[in-house]
């Protein structure tokens, strides 16, 4: 269990390359999936998955990071990590769900946005920042499910919806604990006391009132698709009752608590 592990622990099986995958997740939460392709300015980035399926027989826009499966796909999607066209693809994905009222569900895994040379020229803080925007005024239900990484600004652009959950071997962060430790102590190498300090577990984020909260997570890949399938599927529901006046003045008030 979480609670019994370190902040360092947790870290390192949040990194797992056993961890369950974002396609494993879509498929086993939604049936009838179609994927959907680009951001119609030229780029369809290979680390965002996206595209429409029934969840529980209703249309669901569903959004998932990934990481790939071989050495050639970790490399096409920067292991991981989102290019500013992988966001702009998310975004118009996520104003296609408002226009025909389906709900969302992201699932994020993620060191956090691609931070190299091409992604800052093509313009990589302000596709995040549309990102941010339009999440804030979403005018369907929006939830979250991080499954492994959640670093920085990378991770948010697909985490601002109306509830935050974790798995229990999950981490939610501003930045790396080795980018922590760089910054604070000029050593990368103390990333395990950086990871303790910075409060991104799951327990601590719950009980800091950052994320609704923490989902099972068995060894059992179709165990762990279960336990989500049965905390979102209630929620979504409960969320679906609210007008959109409600929903979105339950979610502006979520975030300006922080």
């Amino acid at each position: 269990m979480t609670q019994t592990m370190t902040a360092a622990e947790v870290v390192k099986a949040a990194r797992s390359d056993q961890k369950v995958t974002g396609p494993e997740l879509i498929n086993g939460l939604v049936t009838d999936f179609f994927e959907l392709h680009g951001d119609r300015l030229g780029s369809d980035d290979p680390a965002i998955i996206g595209g429409i399926g029934r969840f529980h027989g209703q249309p669901l826009t569903v959004i998932a990071t990934n990481r790939g499966a071989t050495p050639e796909e970790k490399m096409a999607t920067h292991f991981g990590c989102p290019s500013p066209g992988g966001y702009r693809k998310a975004r118009r994905l996520m104003e296609q769900a408002a226009h025909f009222h389906r709900p969302v569900l992201c699932l994020v895994n993620t060191p956090g946005a691609y931070p190299g040379q091409t992604a800052e020229e093509n313009g990589q803080g302000a596709a995040i920042a549309q990102n941010l925007l339009t999440l804030s005024q979403l005018p369907v239900p929006m939830l979250t499910v991080i499954f492994g990484e959640g670093g920085s600004g990378g991770a948010l652009a697909l985490a601002g919806g109306d509830e935050v959950w974790m798995l229990a071997h999950s981490t939610y962060s501003i930045l790396s604990p080795e980018g922590f430790a760089s910054i604070l102590w000029k050593d990368s190498q103390k990333a395990d006391q950086a990871a303790e300090l910075m409060q991104l577990t799951p327990t601590a984020l719950k009980q800091a009132g950052m994320i609704e909260g923490i989902i099972p997570e068995p060894r059992d890949h179709q165990k762990v698709i279960a336990a989500i399938d049965k905390v979102i599927a209630p929620r979504l529901q409960a969320l679906q009752q609210l007008t959109v006046p409600a929903l979105l003045a339950k979610r502006q008030q979520r975030y300006r608590q922080f």
